[in-house]
């Protein structure tokens, strides 16, 4: 399905960019941090301009609480600012607050085909039985992604392995748009950033599932804004099996929860998961739990009392989220602007 550059057609020749983003759809979870939050702090000091939206507009395509909704967004903004990420690097807002995220997914709904979402996998996922009743917007999710995307020409994504399928389907758009409208390499081929400190990780009850806001059980994940002895509780209660640590070489494909236990604490303190084995190699449990545990409440409770720090200043947070919404808006709406024309748009 994916289309690329023949040698004989230009590509994009713009700088490199950067951007991602996280739902304003409930607290965020150690999973984040090491999947996301943390990984674009390492970014933002790569030299490359980083857009990091909070995206509530992705957030309603299942029900949200109106009362609540800016207050999520918010926690998020929180959560970006109290893990390191700076909004003079980094350009950090609200996705609604910037309206060429809209415009943009309607062109691109416009040039995006049927069949392609009708391949997406996520939302077989989400809608489940109950496809007839899922949102149009849950359905088009993807195409909106798509103009978070290349609304700011980015050329790569932090992304995990269950939104690759969406990033293919950016690149299908921007080569159909390039195409269509005679404007090779127009927009980039976005690539995807798929390394990090722990790209995927999972349940604490269940090592066959993604840690996820939206499990019922509380004990499945590690909030950001939960305390230190939650946080022991946790992973003191995480689920094992009857063996012991594993030995180096050993194949984990049995063993998931310790795969993820494992994945964990090398993500924490920046060694690799075989660094971690070779060091607790046929320990049993009630060692590595414990250290665990230490570990964690020590790299997350700086940026806990950060984000409570902030929540209780929502002030601070609109400045950051204002002057972000203004510099996005900067570049979206140059990119808006030329699409139109390309489109052939009347301008007045």
């Amino acid at each position: 399905m994916s289309e690329t550059a023949s040698p004989t057609v230009p590509v994009y020749a713009g700088p490199r960019r950067i951007l991602s983003g996280i739902q304003a759809s409930g607290a965020l979870h150690l999973g984040n941090y090491l999947g996301a939050l943390k990984r674009f702090t390492q970014l933002q000091d790569q030299g490359a301009p980083c857009f990091l939206f909070v995206a509530d507009l992705h957030a309603i395509t299942v029900w949200q609480d109106p009362k609540l909704l800016a207050a999520q967004t918010r926690e998020i903004a929180a959560a970006y600012l109290a893990s390191g990420l700076d909004p003079a690097k980094s350009v950090i807002f609200p996705q609604s607050a910037v309206r060429a995220h809209s415009e943009l997914a309607w062109i691109f709904n416009c040039v995006a085909r049927l069949g392609w979402l009708d391949r997406m996998t996520q939302f077989k996922e989400k809608s489940g039985k109950h496809k007839e009743r899922s949102s149009v917007g849950l359905y088009t999710y993807p195409v909106l992604q798509a103009a978070d995307i290349l609304l700011y020409k980015a050329t790569e994504v932090p992304t995990g392995e269950d939104q690759k399928q969406h990033l293919e389907l950016t690149r299908d758009i921007a080569a159909k748009f390039n195409g269509d409208f005679e404007v090779p390499g127009y927009f980039p081929l976005p690539e995807p950033l798929t390394q990090g400190p722990a790209p995927r990780v999972m349940s604490l009850r269940d090592g066959a599932a993604k840690m996820s806001k939206s499990d019922p059980s509380d004990q499945s994940r590690i909030n950001l804004t939960d305390d230190a002895d939650t946080i022991a509780g946790k992973i003191r209660k995480s689920k094992t099996d009857m063996g012991v640590m594993p030995e180096p070489g050993e194949s984990l494909d049995e063993r998931p929860e310790i795969r993820n236990l494992l994945t964990i604490y090398a993500a924490l303190s920046d060694r690799t998961r075989d660094d971690v084995i070779a060091e607790f190699a046929g320990q049993g449990f009630g060692a590595f739990k414990p250290r665990l545990a230490d570990l964690a409440v020590e790299s997350l409770a700086p940026v806990t009392a950060e984000m409570r720090r902030l929540m209780a200043d929502p002030a601070e947070i609109d400045r950051v989220l204002k002057v972000g919404a203004e510099r996005a808006a900067a570049v979206a709406d140059v990119t808006v602007a030329e699409v139109k024309d390309i489109v052939g748009f009347w301008r007045g």
